[in-house]
């Protein structure tokens, strides 16, 4: 008897709480500063033209990044917006306020934007700082490593530093709740706060093992690009951004089948040890929240994935 597939979750962490995204919704849960939860959900729209990309591999990783970038900002922003909000407040904001659609797909295309603006300059500042310490190291073997190690000097520094804010310490102690809620639910524990407790706040298919591995990827593919005059290196590293975002997506997944294989599981490490940085232990309110909104999610999962198969027989 073959044992039957889990279902694959991922989430986000916002402020004051989690979102998952499910088959057919992503739903988001906050803890109010009135200590009450609420739950904000993006449903997900048929899209047949996309759902055919994210068929394809190396194309399917750039298409899920930016659809998750575009997602992942009206969460953010409606957790932002929510949690300081005192009820006598509610009324007369939502008075002020355009359309829920309108500023929600203002704030998906500045994600985006905000997205790409800032993949340009991760690519471009450790090409110029490379470029000059040509003096120093000049061969393309050479400047090529040099290339990456500013990038990770980059990466390492800016999570550092972003963390010591006592709010974005808070959202990765939530981005650890969300990866030991995942876990819990894989192995197949109740999702409890004590049975959350016990799991790793560390996982395979995180976004902060992503950003490491287009780091790694990079080198390798901007190895067999020529790089000896700079404009054709700007050039290069600019077009080749979609290929090592899908590139570097694929071997996300790779190291995630590959995680209970023995020796091949510490292909994955690396992105493992980079989330000793973006995640923190949290606490039992924390657990809490990350556990309402992945059953929350569920819960009205399992209603859509209900009513589709209902209209399909009618």
């Amino acid at each position: 008897m073959t044992k039957e597939k889990k279902p694959v979750y991922g989430g986000q962490a916002v402020l004051e709480g989690v979102m998952f995204a499910g088959r057919h919704t992503y739903v988001t849960a906050i803890r109010r500063n009135d200590d009450s939860i609420e739950y904000f959900e993006l449903k997900k729209k048929p899209a047949p033209v996309l759902a055919t990309l994210k068929k394809i591999p190396f194309l399917r990783g750039f298409i899920a990044i930016i659809e998750a970038s575009m997602n992942g900002t009206q969460h953010l922003n409606f957790s932002a917006e929510r949690f300081g909000v005192n009820p006598g407040e509610e009324q007369a904001e939502e008075e002020e306020k355009p359309s829920k659609f309108t500023f929600f797909f203002s704030l998906a295309i500045v994600g985006v934007l905000s997205f790409l603006f800032g993949k340009f300059v991760f690519t471009l500042v450790p090409v110029f700082l490379a470029e000059a310490f040509r003096f120093v190291v000049p061969g393309h073997l050479g400047q090529n490593l040099l290339e990456g190690l500013f990038k990770f000097i980059f990466l390492l520094s800016y999570i550092y530093f972003v963390s010591l804010t006592p709010a974005i310490k808070r959202v990765f102690m939530y981005h650890g709740a969300e990866h030991k809620v995942i876990n819990t639910f894989e192995a197949g524990d109740e999702l409890t706060v004590e049975n959350v407790k016990k799991h790793s706040r560390l996982h395979y298919r995180c976004g902060s093992s992503f950003i490491l591995f287009t780091v790694l990827v990079g080198m390798i593919i901007y190895y067999f690009v020529p790089s000896d005059v700079l404009w054709q290196r700007i050039l290069s590293r600019l077009a080749l951004i979609p290929v090592v975002l899908g590139v570097s997506f694929e071997v996300l997944q790779l190291t995630n089948k590959l995680r209970d294989v023995p020796v091949l599981r510490y292909l994955g490490y690396p992105g493992l040890w980079l989330q000793l940085l973006t995640t923190k232990e949290p606490d039992a309110k924390q657990i809490e929240v990350s556990i309402l909104s992945f059953n929350e999610m569920l819960k009205r999962d399992a209603s859509y994935e209900s009513e589709k198969q209902q209209n399909q027989i009618v």
